[in-house]
C-alpha cells in the first residue's frame, strides 16, 4: 500500500496537465534566454563586464520566478494549497534576497575589470532552480539547470566569435616638464583604431610629471583593429612618454 501510493503521488507530479504547464514554462525560460542574450550581447560588444552569459542567466531565472507563480493551483502536483498558513511567494522572496547577498559577495573589482557577475548570476539563477523543483515543476527546473549550466560552459565561446570592440585601460607617464598634447595623441590613436572614452579620462600632476589614465576602445570590430601588444608599443613612441601601464578592460 505505501508503494502504490508513493506511485500515485509521483505520478500527480508527472500527470498530463503537470507536463502541459511545464512546456509552457519551457517556452517561456526559452524566450527569455534568448532575449537576455540579446541585450547582453550589446554589452558584451562595447567590452562591459556583463556579457551574454550575465543577461541570460539572469533573465531566464527571473521569468522563472515570474511565470511559476501564475499557476498555484498545479503546485506540489496539484495539491489542494487553500489549507495554506504562508504564501509561498513570500518564501520566494526571501530566498531571492538572500542568494542576492550570496552573489554580491562573489563580485570583485581589480581596477577597470570586473569579475564574478557570471558566478553571481549562476547562483541567483540556482535558487530559481530550487524554487521550480520545490513546488514541483520538475521538468522546468531540469531545464532551467541545463540552459544555465550550457550557457556558462559555451557562452564564453559564442561570444568570442562575435564581433566586439576590445578596450584597454591606460596609465601614460609623462616626463617631467612635459606638457602633452591632448589633440595630436588623440588623432594618432584613431589612426591605430581606438578612441579615448572620455568619460574615463583622469588627469593627475605630481613633481611636474603629468599622468593620464583613460579607458580605450576600438573604433571597428575584431580583427581589425590592432593588438594590445601593437597598442602597448605604439603608446610608448608618443612624443615624451616615461611609462605606460595597459590592461585588458572590462568594465
Amino acid at each position: 500500500m505505501a508503494m502504490d501510493a508513493s506511485l500515485s503521488l509521483w505520478a500527480r507530479y508527472w500527470s498530463l496537465p503537470i507536463l502541459e504547464i511545464n512546456l509552457l514554462l519551457f517556452a517561456n525560460l526559452s524566450g527569455a534566454l534568448l532575449l537576455g542574450l540579446l541585450v547582453g550581447y550589446e554589452r558584451s560588444y562595447h567590452s562591459r563586464a556583463a556579457g551574454m552569459r550575465t543577461y541570460g542567466i539572469v533573465c531566464m531565472a527571473s521569468c522563472a520566478l515570474t511565470v511559476f507563480a501564475g499557476y498555484p493551483g498545479f503546485w506540489w502536483g496539484q495539491a489542494d494549497t487553500a489549507h495554506l498558513s504562508v504564501d509561498p511567494t513570500r518564501v520566494v522572496q526571501g530566498i531571492v534576497t538572500g542568494i542576492g547577498f550570496l552573489g554580491a559577495g562573489v563580485i570583485m573589482r581589480d581596477g577597470l575589470n570586473i569579475s564574478g557577475l557570471t558566478t553571481a548570476a549562476s547562483i541567483w539563477a540556482t535558487s530559481a532552480i530550487g524554487v521550480l523543483v520545490g513546488v514541483g515543476f520538475y521538468p522546468a527546473a531540469i531545464l532551467l539547470a541545463l540552459l544555465s549550466a550550457s550557457l556558462m560552459m559555451w557562452g564564453v565561446k559564442i561570444e568570442a566569435r562575435l564581433p566586439a570592440l576590445p578596450a584597454a585601460g591606460i596609465t601614460l607617464s609623462f616626463l617631467p616638464g612635459h606638457e602633452p598634447d591632448d589633440q595630436a595623441i588623440k588623432a594618432a590613436m584613431r589612426d591605430w583604431g581606438y578612441a579615448l572614452a572620455e568619460g574615463s579620462l583622469h588627469i593627475a600632476c605630481q613633481h611636474q610629471q603629468v599622468n593620464w589614465q583613460f579607458v580605450l576602445v576600438a573604433l571597428r570590430s575584431r580583427p581589425r583593429a590592432i593588438s594590445l601588444f601593437d597598442l602597448a608599443r605604439l603608446l610608448r613612441g608618443l612624443p615624451g612618454v616615461d611609462g605606460l601601464q595597459l590592461t585588458h578592460a572590462r568594465n
